[in-house]
């Protein structure tokens, strides 16, 4: 319906075409005087129709020269008449099925307004191999572009900037010839997919007719465009094809194209969770289930594809496929992106109205995020759930988001399922060539309300009255093959008995199939085990020999020959080899630097991302070292020896929804790499909620999918004011549950060390939430010695007080860098009474091992000490836990010390931060209030 609200005269660099011959003279006068004083858009076009100049007849030499330059004028007005269809052909093209997208006359498309005549039209035009021919007259010129470009398929590529695809696509178009064929079989078999389609869903209408299932209905082109893509992509190398839809017709898909069993659906719709024995969890409705399978195609190429699992968020699984499809390109060695593909489905409004579409987009042609294309389909219903297209977007179409990275976009009409068809071969057959996004726009409708139950007459009666009484789509196609002598119509009726009565046998037999084991630990996760209840019994040996910790430490440390590194970095790595051969005072990112190494040596890959990480928000990292006269990169960590696995660090793009979601998708596919996503402060995370809500912190409960990814998130009150002091601790804490997510608050680089290789060095995965520090990063006090790093080292879930003073009238417990500050005022006021005891992980809550150390100071008073206000960090969560370990002493219950209650996270001021840090220290300490210096 947006259509007609573009702009009415076509422009070429913002200058209007039309018929002027003056315009066009002067203007072509102009080049020929001094092409360079012209914009280049007009320069090429001027020289191509110089080039392309027929050689003149006898005579001609004597010809005035007003006559060349009307005849150069007619050429070049012919010309301009096939870009405007090339550029805006498309607003009146036939792609609505219902006829309610008014196309509005466009002058820019009509002949006359460049000057042609009725008697123009059987004069032959010079057009330089342009749509197939070298001279065309004006009448046969507008009947190919009407063909091309007006007719049941649209198409939008004039917004590409790279040469070599745009003259791709356009000969691909413009030449009839090279049009889809389609043989007496092949429209069979799109006829067999489109009753496939429309038969599951009347079925289960018939059986379920209460139950929500967001039919197909009235987009069952979807279904031969999935298979043309499959089967083309798989002509051009594809082995695997990765899948993410929001929930209209996953169903569908998954049964017609994925291949799962009617029986399986059928059950889930009786209410049998499929897999519910596999784990202790929750599971999902059936329309955002995912699957997999492996097709053997008609030509005996086989196809492993899988469909993602994906909640009512819609769009937020399209990074999550592109992470997947990149972890399993690196796992197979696709380096060219040509054997693993993604292709991604979406709703019109979510495409034109989820700002993670855009930022999904935005990730295509980054060198860490690159997948070597995604072929975008947009099953276009023209409403979003209640709202028309002029209330839901501000574009002309939905797809126009994608011409920010420049991806052709093909609008094909729902109805004719033969130009689907035709435009998903096209689209493709593009991505193989040029490994870029592309988009499919699928112009259907939605027969039913939002969902089955919904009436969608309350908000648009008249497309609903026009919709009640339109043929499907199956059926407009049988009758127009039927017309062409492909079948009978007794055939076609048979055809359709025939899937009816195959959906009866399998609805039959659904009692006595039995549901089909889960699948998630096969394949890549074969070896891998569900997490053992408690997590906080599973230790295990994560130390590494401190030889092989200092080999991978001087590799650090290690430039390329006449490498110019910076002055500070060079003394930051001096700095660095000293306290590794000395055997103490290791940092922060020097613990990590190890961690990652050791992990590299042992064939672990590892992946980094976030903004900045390279060099690190705080300059703390320097992962990726810059020559200071060449700003060549290099990357000590790929350096450390022959055969090791690969180090990927990437600074990402100012997203943090987007590419969580892409390193999530990643970790599933990969079980054997750590990754990780690193945030430029905590608190940017929660732009990423949605990813964390519903899939990080639910996808094993709700899709039996295992990730490990570890997310990083810089947390500490260090007076930065509201938006750069809280990770949000308290948000991971309520999600946790069954032991699914790990949270934890490190404060000794050993201890990070060692958390970072459990990950991998462990049977099962769970997502890791990791506080991390800001002034601890250099703080002269958070360091470890390289032994702690060692051999029988493994991370410490509770560190007691390192003091262990012999009686204490106080226990202190807290976690994170407030430690530090409690420990430096106590030794200043000389109070030797007070135990400090740290919990680094949060969740699963160590309820033995803060027991064992509360049973150290039985007569102590216990005290929970946090810098986050009250209504916000651990207090909330520990608290039951600490009153059921206190059950039964005296004063039993927990005193808590920290900020008041607050709406915003932090102070903004500093002054006030230091009062308020000042006077919680003291409270946890109950040192001198007179003598509480600031932290």
């Amino acid at each position: 319906g947006g259509r007609r609200d573009m702009a009415q005269m076509a422009t070429v660099s913002g200058v209007p075409i039309s018929g002027d011959a003056a315009f066009l003279e002067d203007l072509y006068a102009r080049y020929l005087r001094d092409p360079a004083a012209l914009d280049p858009s007009w320069r090429d076009l001027f020289g191509d129709l110089d080039r392309a100049a027929p050689a003149p007849e006898p005579g001609d030499a004597a010809a005035p020269e007003g006559a060349v330059l009307a005849r150069t004028r007619d050429n070049l007005r012919a010309l301009m008449l096939i870009r405007a269809y090339r550029v805006r052909g498309h607003l009146i093209a036939n792609l609505d099925p219902l006829g309610l997208d008014s196309r509005e006359h466009h002058p820019e498309l009509d002949p006359a307004s460049y000057g042609f005549t009725d008697a123009d039209y059987d004069r032959e035009f010079f057009i330089d191999g342009v749509l197939g021919r070298e001279t065309a007259r004006l009448r046969e010129i507008l009947e190919v572009l009407k063909q091309v470009y007006c007719d049941r398929i649209g198409i939008e590529f004039m917004h590409i900037q790279h040469p070599d695809e745009k003259a791709w696509l356009q000969r691909r178009v413009e030449n009839s010839l090279n049009r889809t064929r389609f043989s007496r079989e092949r429209k069979l078999d799109i006829l067999h997919e489109l009753e496939r389609a429309e038969g599951f869903e009347r079925f289960l209408h018939v059986k379920y007719p209460a139950t929500k299932r967001f039919s197909i209905e009235g987009a069952e082109s979807l279904v031969p465009a999935l298979e043309a893509i499959i089967r083309a992509s798989a002509a051009h190398g594809v082995e695997e094809i990765v899948f993410g839809m929001p929930h209209r017709g996953r169903i569908n898909v998954l049964t017609t194209v994925m291949g799962k069993r009617y029986g399986d659906v059928f059950a889930e719709f009786e209410g049998n969770l499929s897999h519910a024995g596999d784990v202790q969890g929750s599971g999902d409705v059936k329309y955002h289930l995912g699957t997999s399978s492996d097709r053997v195609l008609p030509d005996g190429r086989r196809v492993h594809m899988s469909m993602t699992a994906n909640p009512s968020h819609l769009e937020w699984v399209n990074p999550v496929v592109m992470g997947r499809v990149r972890a399993k390109q690196e796992m197979i060695g696709d380096n060219e992106h040509r054997r693993v593909m993604g292709v991604l489905m979406h709703g019109d409004a979510a495409f034109a109205g989820q700002g993670v579409v855009a930022e999904t987009l935005g990730l295509s042609e980054l060198r860490g995020h690159r997948t070597g294309g995604t072929v975008h389909v947009i099953v276009n219903n023209q409403i979003g759930f209640t709202t028309s297209p002029r209330y839901a977007r501000s574009s002309p179409y939905p797809s126009d988001v994608a011409k920010t990275v420049q991806a052709p976009i093909v609008h094909a009409n729902g109805d004719d399922p033969e130009a689907v068809v035709h435009a998903a071969v096209l689209a493709a057959d593009f991505r193989a060539r040029f490994h870029r996004d592309v988009v499919l726009d699928i112009f259907c409708y939605r027969r039913h309300g939002h969902n089955e139950n919904d009436e969608p007459g309350f908000t648009q009666p008249l497309m609903y009255r026009r919709i009640a009484d339109h043929p499907t789509t199956r059926q407009i196609y049988a009758e127009r093959l039927v017309g062409e002598g492909a079948l009978t119509p007794r055939e076609a009726e048979k055809r359709v008995a025939e899937v009816a009565q195959g959906l009866e046998r399998d609805h039959d037999a659904t009692r006595a199939r039995p549901v089909r084991k889960a699948d998630w630990l096969e394949g890549k996760w074969a070896g891998f085990e569900v997490a053992p209840a408690p997590l906080e019994r599973r230790a295990g040996d994560t130390g590494v020999e401190t030889a092989r910790l200092r080999e991978i430490g001087e590799a650090l440390c290690r430039y390329p020959q006449g490498f110019a590194v910076h002055r500070k970095i060079d003394r930051f790595n001096r700095a660095r080899r000293a306290a590794l051969q000395a055997g103490e005072n290791l940092d922060w990112a020097t613990a990590e630097a190890l961690a990652f190494g050791s992990l590299l040596l042992e064939g672990h890959a590892v992946r980094l991302s976030g903004q900045d990480s390279g060099r690190g928000t705080f300059s703390q990292r320097h992962s990726v070292i810059v020559d200071q006269s060449t700003e060549e990169r290099h990357i000590p960590l790929n350096f450390l020896a022959p055969g090791q696995a690969r180090f990927e660090v990437t600074d990402s793009i100012l997203s943090e929804a987007a590419v969580l979601g892409y390193e999530y998708g990643f970790s599933l596919a990969d079980p054997n790499a750590l990754v990780l996503w690193e945030a430029q402060f905590g608190d940017f995370a929660n732009t990423a909620q949605a990813v964390i809500d519903n899939f990080i912190a639910a996808g094993e409960s709700k899709w039996l999918r295992m990730s490990g990814l570890v997310m990083l998130l810089p947390h500490g009150y260090e007076g930065q004011g509201p938006e750069h002091s809280s990770a949000r601790l308290e948000r991971y804490l309520q999600l946790y549950a069954e032991d699914n997510i790990q949270v934890a608050n490190c404060t000794t680089p050993a201890n990070y060390f060692h958390i970072l290789r459990r990950q991998i060095h462990r049977k099962f995965r769970k997502p890791l939430i990791l506080m991390t520090p800001k002034s601890l990063l250099r703080h002269k006090s958070a360091v470890s010695r390289l032994d702690e790093l060692g051999p029988g080292g493994d991370f410490r879930r509770v560190l007691p007080d390192p003091t262990a003073p012999a009686r204490a009238r106080r226990v202190v417990l807290c976690s994170g860098k407030v430690w530090y500050d409690l420990a430096e005022a106590r030794e200043e006021h000389g109070i030797d009474d007070v135990a400090l005891v740290r919990i680094e992980q949060l969740t699963p809550f160590p309820e033995r091992s803060v027991a064992t150390e509360l049973a150290k100071y039985p007569d102590a008073e216990t005290v929970w000490c946090q810098e986050e206000p009250r209504n916000m960090g651990a207090w909330g969560f520990v608290a039951p836990h600490l009153d059921a370990l206190l059950r039964g002493r005296d004063a039993a219950r927990p005193a808590y010390v920290g900020r008041d209650p607050s709406a915003s996270t932090a102070a903004g001021a500093v002054k006030a931060h230091r009062t308020e840090q000042a006077d919680l220290v003291r409270r946890a300490l109950d040192a001198p209030e007179a003598s509480a210096t600031a932290p």
